[in-house]
């Protein structure tokens, strides 16, 4: 993969600005959902993980399927 370079500094630090702006709303929305006990659901190369209010990871949803 080509990693594109630009000279504009301020275009990086646009960048970093906005991806930590996206770290830190997901950050505080895991941890609301961890004190609703709320499952946290992760993608990793393609397998969806499950993260229970408990801290225990799976690979079981723990979702109920409502249809029918």
């Amino acid at each position: 993969m080509e990693v594109k370079k630009f000279s504009d500094l301020n275009l990086y630090l646009k960048g970093f600005e906005i991806e930590s702006i996206g770290n830190h709303a997901v950050r505080k929305v895991q941890e609301e959902n961890r004190k609703k006990g709320i499952p946290l659901v992760y993608s990793v190369d393609g397998k969806i993980y499950y993260e229970l209010a408990d801290g225990t990871v799976t690979t079981n949803s723990p979702f109920k399927n409502d249809k029918g």
